[in-house]
């Protein structure tokens, strides 16, 4: 025990270099921001990007118009999820399970691919449901129902892949709600209306104000739905005129100067709903307590299911359906008949354009590499912090956390600005997209790691450093395999969440790193929906096997410790050197 206590320990050198990683991944690009922002050409302090900002209406109306949608998206994610929310988790409603995979599916799409299918489905003249109604109804050629090029069609389109985020966390939170307090609340003469309004809806609450933001935020940081729909209808949002900036001739710090009004408003935000939801407590105080009992609907069953799957037509069927028909017919819009169908997209996808197999490849590769540093680096830091393991943990995890404030197209600025110039020259290769992607993704695994961490009591970790482990041997011996099923699940996150971003890599991307979702773009500016299609399909065929490979891991049970004899913990708990004890 004495010679191996003496050995070389490296862990605390590991540690800290991860810690010093995370640090340059998170305050550099900001540095970059601020200070490009404060200067001009020359290098000399000045204000007069922000004044630019501030006055211009080309600067304001964008502003004006972003922060409409956003508004509209985070009341409207609301106003259709919390329902659907509570017919899962607190109803009889039939189906239950598949209404939840249909919005996991909806969840996994990419905002930009939701619009590009919107396009094929309610473009003016194209259109292929505005081509039905002229059918029906014998409206002229020049009419149209629905125009997805304006303010209220983008709004739609965003809503309908971000009010994901509010089911999931008002389902989640249902979920969590012990019965007892309703059958409490009922005992004492409380109606159902009055139950649900001063004990289930107050329990729930928080969950729905933080889907809310996170729907706000996410409509207003978005950059593919406005970009494919808000550009052709002759408006910009503000992350479509800080992509303007980088066109000829570019103006790196008028964008810098826009960018941070985002960061900023995504900050003050964050901090206003942690002290509005501080100020209350929401917590179930108790111990063991009954599932949620669900309520009985009669009659209302299948109308409540038909009403769930009305709502997901829009982000899922309907989409999907477009897909299918603009990638195997030759004319999306055209009506669809046996002499219709075709291989000519899918042929010229995988055959003939030369893109798509780098495309693929990059993507690929960044995915899995993004996905396996990142689900590593949260580990790590999810260990340091939960275990208080080095001083400044705290600073370790704000860091971590940090850059849920910083919007994908905010990132890429500070990026480009930063690895643009010596020493580090990596604007070109695909390095620096995989540092966008690993900042982007980092909060949510780390959130989800941190969590994790809790449910693992730190005697195990303290029983292997007394048999002589290192930090590093007892965290990838003993914690990590008790942590697998969070581990995969942080994996699987990441992984989506690279196939789904396009806002950071349009502003880092060049010929030979193009991704997926940068074609997509691409095609789409040029009209090509048949390629486009195939090439979404293709996405979306891949996330979704991903998913499906994931879940057919077999996950592995904790430690149970009690009422175990020593050659039992032995066989439990991976390779610790037993002998030694």
């Amino acid at each position: 025990m004495a010679a191996k206590r003496r050995r070389l320990d490296v862990s605390g050198a590991v540690l800290g270099a991860l810690a010093v990683l995370l640090c340059l991944l998170v305050v550099l690009p900001v540095f970059w921001l601020v200070f490009s922002s404060l200067t001009d050409r020359a290098g000399a302090f000045t204000l007069d990007n922000y004044i630019q900002v501030a006055t211009s209406p080309s600067f304001v109306d964008p502003l004006f118009k972003t922060l409409t949608i956003a508004i509209a998206v985070g009341i409207g994610s609301c106003v259709v999820a919390a329902p659907i929310g509570w017919l899962v988790a607190r109803s009889d409603m039939p189906f239950r399970r598949t209404v939840r995979a249909l919005i996991m599916a909806s969840f996994v799409t990419p905002p930009f691919l939701g619009a590009v299918a919107w396009e094929i489905l309610a473009a003016p003249n194209s259109g292929i449901l505005n081509r039905i109604w002229r059918d029906l109804v014998g409206a002229g050629p020049d009419e149209h129902l629905l125009n997805i090029y304006s303010l209220s069609g983008l709004t739609f389109v965003i809503a309908c892949y971000t009010f994901s985020y509010v089911f999931v966390l008002m389902a989640n939170a249902l979920d969590r709600i012990p019965a007892e307090l309703e059958d409490s609340s009922a005992i004492l003469g409380g109606h159902a209306w009055e139950t649900a309004r001063r004990v289930t809806l107050p329990l729930a609450l928080p969950a729905m104000l933080a889907g809310g933001l996170i729907a706000f935020l996410q409509a207003m940081t978005l950059f593919g739905s406005p970009a494919i729909l808000a550009m052709p209808a002759g408006f910009h949002t503000l992350t479509t005129k800080i992509w303007s900036l980088f066109q000829y001739p570019p103006k790196p710090g008028l964008a810098a100067a826009a960018a941070l009004p985002l960061l900023v408003l995504t900050i003050v935000l964050l901090r206003a709903q942690r002290r509005l939801l501080g100020r209350r407590g929401y917590a179930v105080v108790g111990g063991k307590y009954g599932e949620p009992r669900r309520v009985r609907l009669g009659a209302w069953r299948w109308a409540a299911l038909a009403v769930c799957l009305a709502a997901l037509s829009l982000p899922v069927f309907l989409p999907y359906a477009a897909l299918f028909k603009a990638a195997f017919t030759r004319i999306p819009s055209a009506p669809l008949t046996l002499d219709a169908l075709t291989l000519h997209h899918v042929r010229f996808v995988f055959l003939e354009f030369s893109q798509t197999r780098l495309a693929l490849q990059n993507t690929l590769l960044l995915g899995a590499m993004t996905a396996t540093i990142g689900t590593i680096l949260a580990l790590v830091i999810a260990y340091l912090t939960t275990r208080q393991a080095i001083a400044g943990h705290r600073l370790l995890g704000f860091l971590a956390t940090a850059p849920v404030a910083i919007p994908g197209i905010v990132l890429g600025v500070g990026l480009f600005l930063s690895y643009t110039r010596p020493p580090l020259m990596l604007y070109g290769t695909l390095w620096i997209l995989l540092l966008a992607y690993l900042t982007i993704e980092l909060p949510a695994a780390y959130q989800q790691l941190q969590s994790a961490f809790r449910a693992v009591h730190p005697e195990l970790e303290e029983a292997s450093r007394l048999l002589g482990a290192t930090r590093l041997q007892a965290l990838r011996h003993i914690t990590a395999p008790l942590l697998r099923t969070g581990i995969i699940a942080a994996w699987c996150f990441i992984f989506i969440g690279v196939m789904r971003e396009l806002s950071a890599a349009i502003m880092l991307f060049t010929a030979n790193t193009r991704v997926l979702s940068v074609v997509i773009y691409d095609l789409n500016e040029s009209g090509d929906l048949g390629p486009i299609s195939v090439l979404g399909l293709t996405m979306l065929l891949i996330t979704f096997a991903i998913v499906l490979a994931i879940n057919r891991i077999p996950t592995v049970g904790g430690a149970r410790l009690e009422g175990r004899d020593d050659a039992g913990l032995r066989s439990r708990l991976p390779r610790v050197r037993w002998a030694n004890a």
